[in-house]
Protein backbone atom coordinates (compact mmCIF):
# COMPACT_ATOMS: atom_id res chain seq x y z
CA UNK A 1 0.00 0.00 0.00
CA UNK A 2 0.99 3.65 -0.53
CA UNK A 3 1.34 6.28 1.83
CA UNK A 4 -0.72 8.52 -0.43
CA UNK A 5 -4.01 8.90 0.48
CA UNK A 6 -6.91 8.71 -2.36
CA UNK A 7 -8.51 11.63 -3.59
CA UNK A 8 -12.13 11.33 -2.06
CA UNK A 9 -14.41 10.00 -4.97
CA UNK A 10 -16.89 12.70 -5.98
CA UNK A 11 -20.67 11.45 -5.32
CA UNK A 12 -22.64 10.40 -8.51
CA UNK A 13 -25.60 12.74 -9.17
CA UNK A 14 -28.75 10.56 -9.76
CA UNK A 15 -29.69 12.38 -12.73
CA UNK A 16 -26.75 11.91 -15.16
CA UNK A 17 -25.62 15.36 -17.12
CA UNK A 18 -27.68 17.20 -14.27
CA UNK A 19 -25.17 20.14 -14.84
CA UNK A 20 -25.40 20.63 -18.84
CA UNK A 21 -29.43 20.39 -18.55
CA UNK A 22 -29.46 22.84 -15.54
CA UNK A 23 -27.19 24.86 -18.05
CA UNK A 24 -30.01 25.23 -21.18
CA UNK A 25 -32.74 25.49 -18.81
CA UNK A 26 -31.15 28.56 -17.76
CA UNK A 27 -29.96 29.60 -21.42
CA UNK A 28 -33.42 29.12 -23.09
CA UNK A 29 -35.30 30.60 -19.76
CA UNK A 30 -33.10 33.48 -20.24
CA UNK A 31 -33.44 34.25 -24.16
CA UNK A 32 -37.48 33.71 -24.15
CA UNK A 33 -38.49 35.19 -20.48
CA UNK A 34 -35.60 36.92 -18.75
CA UNK A 35 -33.76 38.99 -22.01
CA UNK A 36 -37.50 40.31 -23.17
CA UNK A 37 -38.57 40.96 -19.90
CA UNK A 38 -35.37 43.20 -18.93
CA UNK A 39 -35.82 44.82 -22.50
CA UNK A 40 -39.49 45.75 -21.36
CA UNK A 41 -38.30 47.17 -18.24
CA UNK A 42 -35.39 49.02 -19.60
CA UNK A 43 -37.84 50.84 -22.30
CA UNK A 44 -40.10 52.01 -19.54
CA UNK A 45 -37.13 53.67 -17.73
CA UNK A 46 -36.62 56.47 -20.40
CA UNK A 47 -39.63 57.68 -19.07
CA UNK A 48 -39.95 60.20 -16.85
CA UNK A 49 -42.38 60.00 -13.87
CA UNK A 50 -44.84 61.90 -15.58
CA UNK A 51 -44.96 60.46 -18.95
CA UNK A 52 -44.74 57.14 -17.41
CA UNK A 53 -48.02 58.43 -14.67
CA UNK A 54 -50.06 59.64 -18.30
CA UNK A 55 -49.51 56.62 -20.16
CA UNK A 56 -50.82 54.07 -17.74
CA UNK A 57 -53.38 56.18 -15.82
CA UNK A 58 -55.32 57.67 -18.68
CA UNK A 59 -58.96 57.16 -18.30
CA UNK A 60 -59.17 55.20 -21.57
CA UNK A 61 -56.40 52.77 -19.81
CA UNK A 62 -57.85 52.54 -16.62
CA UNK A 63 -60.90 51.58 -18.46
CA UNK A 64 -59.46 48.38 -20.45
CA UNK A 65 -57.60 47.60 -17.47
CA UNK A 66 -60.85 47.56 -15.73
CA UNK A 67 -62.71 45.31 -18.68
CA UNK A 68 -59.34 43.29 -19.36
CA UNK A 69 -58.93 41.95 -15.48
CA UNK A 70 -62.47 41.96 -14.75
CA UNK A 71 -63.63 39.60 -17.84
CA UNK A 72 -60.67 37.69 -16.85
CA UNK A 73 -61.34 37.01 -13.52
CA UNK A 74 -65.74 36.36 -14.65
CA UNK A 75 -64.36 33.95 -17.54
CA UNK A 76 -62.16 32.16 -14.76
CA UNK A 77 -64.64 31.91 -12.35
CA UNK A 78 -67.46 30.56 -14.85
CA UNK A 79 -64.51 28.02 -16.25
CA UNK A 80 -63.89 26.64 -12.89
CA UNK A 81 -67.77 25.41 -12.41
CA UNK A 82 -68.11 24.08 -15.99
CA UNK A 83 -64.67 22.82 -16.23
CA UNK A 84 -65.16 20.86 -12.83
CA UNK A 85 -68.68 19.73 -14.08
CA UNK A 86 -67.08 18.55 -17.50
CA UNK A 87 -64.48 16.76 -16.25
CA UNK A 88 -66.70 15.12 -13.75
CA UNK A 89 -69.15 13.95 -16.50
CA UNK A 90 -66.02 12.54 -18.41
CA UNK A 91 -64.89 10.37 -15.80
CA UNK A 92 -67.46 9.51 -13.89
CA UNK A 93 -70.13 8.25 -16.86
CA UNK A 94 -70.56 6.52 -19.72
CA UNK A 95 -72.36 7.53 -23.23
CA UNK A 96 -72.44 7.14 -26.05
CA UNK A 97 -69.94 9.51 -28.07
CA UNK A 98 -67.65 10.14 -24.78
CA UNK A 99 -65.04 9.85 -26.97
CA UNK A 100 -65.93 12.81 -29.25
CA UNK A 101 -67.09 15.36 -26.23
CA UNK A 102 -63.63 14.20 -24.99
CA UNK A 103 -61.78 15.57 -28.32
CA UNK A 104 -63.92 18.72 -28.44
CA UNK A 105 -62.82 19.67 -24.90
CA UNK A 106 -59.44 20.37 -26.66
CA UNK A 107 -61.15 22.37 -29.96
CA UNK A 108 -60.13 25.73 -28.09
CA UNK A 109 -56.19 24.39 -28.02
CA UNK A 110 -56.38 23.52 -31.85
CA UNK A 111 -58.18 26.56 -33.17
CA UNK A 112 -56.03 29.50 -34.21
CA UNK A 113 -57.34 32.28 -31.74
CA UNK A 114 -58.67 34.46 -34.91
CA UNK A 115 -60.63 31.88 -35.93
CA UNK A 116 -61.90 31.30 -32.71
CA UNK A 117 -62.80 34.67 -33.06
CA UNK A 118 -64.24 35.20 -36.19
CA UNK A 119 -66.47 32.11 -35.68
CA UNK A 120 -67.92 32.93 -32.23
CA UNK A 121 -68.85 36.70 -34.29
CA UNK A 122 -70.89 34.70 -36.75
CA UNK A 123 -72.48 32.74 -34.25
CA UNK A 124 -73.61 35.82 -31.81
CA UNK A 125 -74.10 38.64 -33.75
CA UNK A 126 -76.99 40.09 -34.79
CA UNK A 127 -77.72 38.62 -38.15
CA UNK A 128 -75.39 35.13 -36.56
CA UNK A 129 -77.02 31.64 -35.98
CA UNK A 130 -77.55 32.34 -32.31
CA UNK A 131 -77.60 36.32 -31.93
CA UNK A 132 -80.45 36.36 -34.28
CA UNK A 133 -82.86 34.80 -31.91
CA UNK A 134 -81.22 36.73 -28.75
CA UNK A 135 -81.25 40.14 -29.96
CA UNK A 136 -84.64 40.99 -30.63
CA UNK A 137 -85.35 40.20 -26.60
CA UNK A 138 -82.95 42.59 -25.83
CA UNK A 139 -79.69 40.17 -25.21
CA UNK A 140 -76.88 41.54 -27.15
CA UNK A 141 -73.55 38.84 -27.40
CA UNK A 142 -71.45 40.66 -29.78
CA UNK A 143 -70.09 43.49 -30.12
CA UNK A 144 -70.20 44.33 -26.20
CA UNK A 145 -68.16 43.39 -23.09
CA UNK A 146 -70.02 40.35 -22.96
CA UNK A 147 -69.02 38.84 -26.05
CA UNK A 148 -65.24 39.32 -24.52
CA UNK A 149 -66.43 37.18 -21.33
CA UNK A 150 -67.76 34.58 -23.86
CA UNK A 151 -64.68 34.03 -25.44
CA UNK A 152 -62.44 34.08 -22.66
CA UNK A 153 -64.82 31.48 -21.57
CA UNK A 154 -64.36 29.65 -24.77
CA UNK A 155 -59.99 29.67 -24.68
CA UNK A 156 -59.91 29.42 -21.04
CA UNK A 157 -62.53 25.76 -20.35
CA UNK A 158 -59.41 23.38 -21.36
CA UNK A 159 -57.00 24.69 -18.81
CA UNK A 160 -59.70 23.97 -15.61
CA UNK A 161 -61.13 20.43 -17.38
CA UNK A 162 -57.32 18.80 -18.24
CA UNK A 163 -56.23 19.97 -14.78
CA UNK A 164 -58.68 18.27 -12.87
CA UNK A 165 -59.73 15.48 -15.16
CA UNK A 166 -56.49 13.41 -14.03
CA UNK A 167 -57.06 13.84 -10.21
CA UNK A 168 -60.76 12.80 -10.12
CA UNK A 169 -59.13 9.57 -12.34
CA UNK A 170 -56.95 8.91 -9.64
CA UNK A 171 -59.02 9.54 -6.73
CA UNK A 172 -59.83 6.54 -4.29
CA UNK A 173 -62.98 5.80 -4.68
CA UNK A 174 -62.76 3.18 -1.42
CA UNK A 175 -63.04 6.70 0.56
CA UNK A 176 -66.67 7.95 -0.74
CA UNK A 177 -67.67 3.90 -0.19
CA UNK A 178 -66.15 4.43 3.13
CA UNK A 179 -68.25 7.81 3.98
CA UNK A 180 -71.28 6.16 2.00
CA UNK A 181 -71.22 3.04 4.51
CA UNK A 182 -71.05 5.75 7.20
CA UNK A 183 -73.97 7.39 6.19
CA UNK A 184 -72.78 10.42 5.01
CA UNK A 185 -75.14 12.11 2.02
CA UNK A 186 -73.63 12.86 -1.48
CA UNK A 187 -73.16 16.66 -0.81
CA UNK A 188 -71.51 15.31 2.38
CA UNK A 189 -68.68 13.44 0.32
CA UNK A 190 -68.30 15.64 -2.02
CA UNK A 191 -67.46 18.66 0.28
CA UNK A 192 -65.25 16.64 2.54
CA UNK A 193 -63.58 13.56 0.52
CA UNK A 194 -63.52 14.89 -2.79
CA UNK A 195 -63.43 18.68 -2.76
CA UNK A 196 -60.30 18.53 -0.56
CA UNK A 197 -58.60 16.37 -3.11
CA UNK A 198 -59.13 18.57 -5.79
CA UNK A 199 -58.99 21.65 -5.08
CA UNK A 200 -55.46 22.33 -5.47
CA UNK A 201 -56.09 21.27 -9.39
CA UNK A 202 -59.26 23.52 -9.33
CA UNK A 203 -56.78 26.36 -7.89
CA UNK A 204 -53.86 25.82 -10.72
CA UNK A 205 -56.50 25.66 -13.55
CA UNK A 206 -58.17 28.83 -12.39
CA UNK A 207 -54.55 30.33 -11.73
CA UNK A 208 -54.08 29.15 -16.09
CA UNK A 209 -57.14 30.19 -17.24
CA UNK A 210 -56.89 34.02 -15.45
CA UNK A 211 -53.79 33.59 -16.95
CA UNK A 212 -54.26 33.27 -20.37
CA UNK A 213 -57.53 35.30 -20.40
CA UNK A 214 -55.62 38.51 -19.15
CA UNK A 215 -52.83 38.05 -22.12
CA UNK A 216 -55.56 36.79 -24.99
CA UNK A 217 -55.65 39.00 -28.23
CA UNK A 218 -56.57 37.10 -31.28
CA UNK A 219 -60.42 36.36 -30.00
CA UNK A 220 -60.88 39.18 -28.10
CA UNK A 221 -60.81 41.32 -30.99
CA UNK A 222 -63.25 40.56 -33.32
CA UNK A 223 -66.23 40.01 -30.94
CA UNK A 224 -65.51 42.81 -28.79
CA UNK A 225 -66.25 45.60 -30.65
CA UNK A 226 -63.15 47.54 -29.64
CA UNK A 227 -65.06 50.42 -28.68
CA UNK A 228 -63.21 53.32 -26.55
CA UNK A 229 -64.24 53.37 -22.50
CA UNK A 230 -66.63 50.10 -23.23
CA UNK A 231 -65.34 47.14 -24.97
CA UNK A 232 -61.35 47.88 -25.40
CA UNK A 233 -59.21 45.01 -23.96
CA UNK A 234 -55.66 46.34 -22.67
CA UNK A 235 -53.88 43.90 -25.12
CA UNK A 236 -55.42 46.42 -27.99
CA UNK A 237 -54.14 49.84 -26.03
CA UNK A 238 -50.00 48.02 -25.99
CA UNK A 239 -51.27 47.33 -29.69
CA UNK A 240 -52.27 50.74 -30.86
CA UNK A 241 -49.62 52.56 -29.08
CA UNK A 242 -47.14 50.56 -31.28
CA UNK A 243 -48.44 51.01 -34.42
CA UNK A 244 -48.44 54.62 -33.16
CA UNK A 245 -44.48 54.27 -32.75
CA UNK A 246 -44.80 54.92 -28.99
CA UNK A 247 -42.87 52.28 -28.16
CA UNK A 248 -42.33 53.84 -24.40
CA UNK A 249 -46.18 54.31 -23.62
CA UNK A 250 -46.53 50.48 -25.03
CA UNK A 251 -44.00 48.92 -22.22
CA UNK A 252 -45.09 51.21 -19.78
CA UNK A 253 -49.10 49.57 -20.21
CA UNK A 254 -47.37 46.26 -20.52
CA UNK A 255 -45.48 46.48 -17.45
CA UNK A 256 -48.12 47.91 -15.27
CA UNK A 257 -50.34 44.51 -16.76
CA UNK A 258 -47.19 42.37 -16.07
CA UNK A 259 -47.23 43.37 -12.39
CA UNK A 260 -50.81 43.22 -11.73
CA UNK A 261 -51.27 39.83 -13.33
CA UNK A 262 -48.15 38.65 -11.20
CA UNK A 263 -49.69 40.12 -8.15
CA UNK A 264 -53.01 38.13 -8.82
CA UNK A 265 -50.94 34.63 -9.41
CA UNK A 266 -48.99 35.23 -6.59
CA UNK A 267 -51.94 35.71 -4.31
CA UNK A 268 -53.30 32.18 -6.11
CA UNK A 269 -50.62 30.60 -5.57
CA UNK A 270 -50.17 31.28 -2.17
CA UNK A 271 -54.15 30.17 -1.56
CA UNK A 272 -52.79 26.75 -2.76
CA UNK A 273 -50.31 26.73 -0.68
CA UNK A 274 -52.68 27.75 2.33
CA UNK A 275 -55.15 25.15 1.24
CA UNK A 276 -52.03 22.28 1.17
CA UNK A 277 -51.04 22.97 4.21
CA UNK A 278 -54.77 23.04 5.35
CA UNK A 279 -55.45 19.90 4.17
CA UNK A 280 -52.37 17.89 5.88
CA UNK A 281 -50.46 17.81 2.65
CA UNK A 282 -46.86 18.62 2.19
CA UNK A 283 -46.96 22.64 0.20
Amino acid sequence: MSGKKSAPRRAKRVLPGFGLTLGYTLFYLSIIVLIPLLALLLKTFTMTWPQFWEAVASPRVLASYRLTFGASFIAACVNLVFGLLIAWVLVRYKFPGKKIVDALVDLPFALPTAVAGISLTALLAGNGWVGQYLEPLGIQLAFNPNGIVIALIFIGLPFVVRTVQPVLEDSEKELEEAATSLGATRWQIFRHVILPAIMPALLTGFAMAFARAVGEYGSVIFIAGNMPMVSEITPLIIIGKLEQYDYAGATAVAVVMLVISFVLLLVINALQAWQRRHAGAPA
